[in-house]
């Protein structure tokens, strides 16, 4: 299978959104993607395409540290459609997706994600790094450092947008 990253264009949403639904339990993941869209807050968007058929997607948005706006920017989701996983597509992304993130200027970046999967890629516990996060979750709070010394040296409680609040269980 040849796959190709690129960055998300107008017309993906529909392709982007039954990935979504296919490759999580419920539709949830794909109403945040589209309300994240929907209020420009969806900052970086990459897709896997393979033979003209989007089989993968990345999301990136804002995130606040104590509520102040800082250098990092938060992962989520990530999907790739159940028939083409454990093929590299999910990790093709997150490379990708890490390095879009670094172009755009983006310090650092936090997963609430699996601590045997995200390891691989440097994430490393979040609260080593003094970061809390919203949710209560430990080490499946995670945090990756793309620019030295960007992640708040007092460390603090880290929030997703306004978005993330309707989904939140």
């Amino acid at each position: 299978m040849t796959v190709s990253i690129r960055a998300e264009q107008p017309n993906d949403g529909d392709a982007i959104r039954r990935v979504l639904e296919a490759a999580f339990p419920t539709a949830d993941e794909a109403r945040l993607v589209d309300l994240l869209r929907r209020n420009d807050h969806l900052r970086i968007s990459l897709v896997a395409e393979s033979d003209g058929e989007i089989v993968g997607m990345i999301g990136f948005s804002p995130i606040a540290v104590d509520g102040q706006s800082q250098e990092g920017i938060g992962l989520a989701p990530l999907a790739v459609l159940p028939s083409c996983q454990r093929q590299g597509i999910g990790s093709r992304l997150i490379r990708a997706g890490l390095a879009a993130c670094q172009r755009a200027g983006y310090g650092f970046v936090v997963v609430l994600g699996s601590p045997l999967y995200y390891p691989r890629f440097g994430f490393t516990r979040a609260d080593r790094r003094g970061l809390a996060n919203e949710y209560g979750a430990d080490e499946a709070f995670m945090v990756l450092e793309l620019r030295a010394g960007t992640i708040p040296g007092r460390g603090g409680m880290v929030r997703y947008g306004p978005d993330f609040a309707e989904f939140a269980t």
